[in-house]
């Protein structure tokens, strides 16, 4: 049963920016801020309420009553467009990658989708990688009733346009950083971030995935967004300990010292704490030059591991 679509709720403030105190930047004369996106909404945290809510409002604009998007079993974007489809009474598709999982109990993300009303189909990730093709598209838009299409990552010239506005908010803040860092995925945020920063400044994008050619896909995203470069950044693509999802000891173990160090609840996993990590590395490496004021973007939360909920969706394979 379609929902009828809810209020769109109002644009949050700006979120918070924090300075740390940590003297594995502070020996290197550096100063280093957190901007805190995990503070930005309760449910769609960080960058996920700036990609997503541009593209929930093009939804409904073109009257569409479902959003459908793309991810892994464990993507924070497909729990953040299931939520922001609760929130604003979209209905929602995931097309997950691994038809393998159609049969298996649902982990904690996938039953977070679930639980906010997800409709959850598999496909094999020989189907998956052909996401883009115009054939595979116009087979899904038939066999959902035309949904809304949110890329995978949720990255498109809509979400870049509202990232963009995470550069503003640093660029105009009372401390402004000299150089803002954010983790990278599928590029959306970053392309944005620079953006909004003007000049004058920098953005660094640390890639949590393995030879994805981060920088082909930001650039292609400031083109479908600005029609062409915009802001002064660069990538440093040797963080991602071995690939999306990759976590081993050492960044675990770097993630609950930084959290208990600065009295955070904790650090995510898969992008925050690699992107911290990268940051205090590339300090001792004397990457900034001392006086330098460092901006990591907090974008996520630790996820769902001690969600429970049992709820099994109406589940497809392809």
């Amino acid at each position: 049963m379609t929902r009828a679509p809810g209020p769109l709720t109002t644009t949050p403030p700006p979120s918070p920016l924090q300075e740390v105190r940590d003297e594995r930047f502070a020996r290197h004369g550096l100063r280093l801020l957190l901007k805190r996106d995990d503070l930005l909404h309760p449910e769609l945290i960080g960058n996920k309420w700036r990609k997503l809510m541009p593209n929930v409002r093009a939804a409904r604009a073109a009257g569409h009553r479902t959003l459908l998007t793309f991810g892994g079993a464990y993507s924070s974007h497909l729990r953040a467009t299931a939520a922001a489809g609760r929130i604003t009474g979209l209905a929602t598709v995931g097309v997950v990658r691994g038809d393998e999982l159609a049969d298996r109990p649902l982990n904690p993300s996938l039953a977070r989708c679930a639980a906010d009303g997800m409709r959850l189909h598999f496909v094999s990730r020989a189907t998956y990688r052909l996401r883009d093709d115009p054939a595979q598209l116009a087979a899904l838009r038939a066999r959902f009733g035309d949904p809304y299409l949110v890329p995978e990552g949720g990255s498109n010239a809509l979400a870049v346009h509202g990232c963009a506005a995470l550069g503003r908010e640093l660029r105009e803040a009372a401390d402004p950083p000299d150089v803002a860092a954010v983790a990278v995925g599928t590029g959306g945020t970053l392309a944005g971030l620079a953006a909004g920063l003007g000049p004058g400044r920098r953005a660094l994008g640390i890639p949590v995935l393995k030879g994805a050619a981060p920088a082909e896909r930001v650039r292609a995203l400031q083109e479908e967004a600005f029609g062409g470069p915009r802001g002064d950044w660069w990538l440093d693509e040797r963080f991602h300990h071995g690939g999306y999802a990759r976590v081993p000891s050492v960044l675990r173990e770097f993630a609950a010292d930084f959290a208990g160090r600065h009295g955070l609840p904790g650090v995510e996993l898969i992008y925050v704490a690699k992107l911290l990590y990268a940051l205090t590395v590339l300090a001792e490496e004397g990457a900034f030059a001392p006086g330098t004021t460092v901006a990591a973007v907090i974008s996520g939360v630790p996820g769902p591991e001690t969600v429970t909920n049992p709820i099994r969706p109406t589940t497809e394979r392809t």
